[in-house]
């Protein structure tokens, strides 16, 4: 590591504005120089990461989201996009977009959407945006949020974007079949109002293609969704609604190259990774609160917490050790969190780490006196929040951007995207795996085939007019172990009141204070 490094781990980039200064967590010469040696083997994989290395073995793939980004924006796929968007805009027919995903497929499009536009859409600012549709998300597989989209929507102006991979993940899958339902009980045909993110030859792009949708995006098998959202995964939905796409990627760009320095003391994410092992002894023993000082960046927690914590909590490492690796992460806004959890912060558990992110251009001037306005107000709580918590002991990292626009959201995609690669590699862990959501994906099957069973059984004579406890409901049919999830599955039944098998329906009832059923 450079002599550089005994500097205050303060980072500035002159030619954006950008800043990290690391001043508060506390950092001691000595510690950095003790991830030398450590750093310069994460960089040598960063290297060959982006020379196309197989980075992911449990699928045999590549990890490409880092160099995608060199070509992406002059790319013939981001001509096509941008053309589609512009002809979608152009002819009138469709105002609204519905984009329907999960995880990295829908947190980077939302938080993109708000950084550019804020959470309020009216005329005036579809205007603004020469009349690209407002866009709207699905991205979960619960009833309520499907319901509420399609309370507000005109189904036949309206553009369905479903983005999967794979096309097999359920809740996607799950909204894609409701939304088809509902376009087929309106009347109106689903192919021209329907397009598609996904892998060719997937399921979703099989089926797309026999449902004759209107566009088909192709996505690349070696792009993680969690990584995604500087290309066509974040493109799409950007471009519906006339985000200049090309900023946000030229912003990563511009970090990716800041990020590729080999001296740890002058580039900014392998500063970051460093201080998140540090401050957490290279365990995650603390967590990592993000501080967003803007309204406009006020979905970063949320996303941040998918891409570290899917990427780094692991329960295995490179080699096949125990080690339940992660680093735990949330967050709220600034000025609104002072009025959260800052109390704890302050007075509480010393088990964590504050990370501000202030932009410093006001979107707008709102005097409040003759000398302080809104925005001076913010800043003003932001200083005094690290001023407070600086002399209480707690480690506070500061991120200050020019402004909250697409161009400085791809810097920070970029940024964190490296950090959490590089610290990976310290902790010897794959970041680009994620086993624990194919477990529980598995074990939510399991819960389904209990809920086949508890049908079939509710089909038989046996069951009609039966009374009892879900322990004997499991043994009738034929789950015994699987009392839980039976008792769960009688419990949602009882309350939608849903026929079942043979038109039967299930009540409960509270006798000797537990649940028993009935079925009628």
């Amino acid at each position: 590591m450079s002599a550089a490094v005994c500097r205050p781990p303060v980072f500035i980039d002159a030619e954006s504005g950008f800043t990290l200064d690391l001043t508060g967590m506390g950092l001691r010469p000595a510690q950095l120089a003790k991830l030398a040696a450590p750093l310069a083997r994460a960089h040598a994989e960063m290297v060959r990461l982006e020379a196309g290395a197989i980075k992911n073995p449990d699928e045999n793939r590549k990890v490409t989201h880092f160099s995608d980004r060199l070509t992406y924006a002059d790319s013939a796929q981001f001509r096509e996009v941008e053309a589609f968007a512009r002809a979608i805009a152009a002819g009138g027919e469709i105002e609204q977009v519905l984009v329907n995903g999960i995880g990295g497929s829908a947190l980077g499009p939302q938080l993109l959407q708000q950084a550019a536009h804020g959470p309020y859409w009216n005329e005036q600012a579809a205007a603004a945006r020469r009349h690209f549709p407002k866009i709207y998300f699905v991205d979960n597989t619960d009833s309520a949020g499907l319901a509420d989209a399609l309370a507000v929507l005109d189904l036949g102006k309206t553009l369905a974007v479903t983005i999967s991979k794979s096309g097999g993940t359920q809740e996607t899958k799950n909204n894609m079949l409701a939304l088809e339902a509902a376009y087929r009980a309106a009347g109106i045909p689903f192919g021209p109002h329907a397009a598609a993110v996904t892998m060719p030859g997937s399921e979703l792009d099989r089926y797309a293609r026999a449902g004759h949708w209107r566009q088909i995006f192709p996505m690349a098998d070696s792009i993680g969704g969690r990584t995604s959202e500087t290309n066509i995964v974040g493109h799409v939905p950007a471009a519906l609604a006339g985000i200049d796409f090309a900023a946000v990627v030229a912003g990563g760009r511009h970090m990716d190259e800041l990020t590729r320095n080999p001296d740890p003391a002058q580039n900014p994410a392998y500063l970051l990774a460093a201080a998140w092992y540090i401050a957490g002894r290279g365990k995650g023993e603390r967590n990592m609160v993000v501080v967003p000082y803007s309204d406009r960046l006020g979905l970063m927690g949320k996303y941040l917490q998918q891409l570290v914590m899917e990427s780094l909590g692991k329960e295995k490492d490179l080699d096949g050790k125990v080690v339940h690796q992660g680093l735990t992460v949330f967050g709220n806004k600034g000025g609104t969190d002072a009025h959260a959890y800052i109390q704890q912060l302050n007075d509480g558990r010393d088990d964590f780490f504050a990370l501000f992110i202030e932009p410093l251009r006001d979107a707008a001037h709102y005097p409040i006196d003759a000398q302080l306005s809104m925005g001076d107000y913010l800043h003003g709580f932001k200083e005094g929040l690290v001023r407070a918590l600086t002399g209480k002991g707690r480690r506070v990292a500061e991120i200050s951007l020019a402004a909250a626009d697409v161009f400085n959201l791809g810097m920070l995609i970029a940024l964190f995207e490296r950090a959490v690669a590089v610290y990976a590699e310290l902790i010897h862990i794959n970041a680009f795996h994620q086993p624990g959501v194919q477990a529980y994906k598995l074990a939510s099957k399991d819960v389904t085939a209990v809920y086949l069973k508890l049908q079939e059984w509710l089909a038989t004579p046996a069951a009609s007019g039966w009374h009892g406890g879900a322990a004997a409901a499991a043994a009738a049919c034929g789950c015994p172990e699987q009392v839980r999830s039976v008792a769960g599955w009688l419990d949602k039944l009882a309350v939608n009141g849903r026929a079942v098998a043979a038109g039967r329906r299930v009540s409960r009832a509270v006798v000797a204070g537990v649940w028993e059923y009935g079925v009628n």
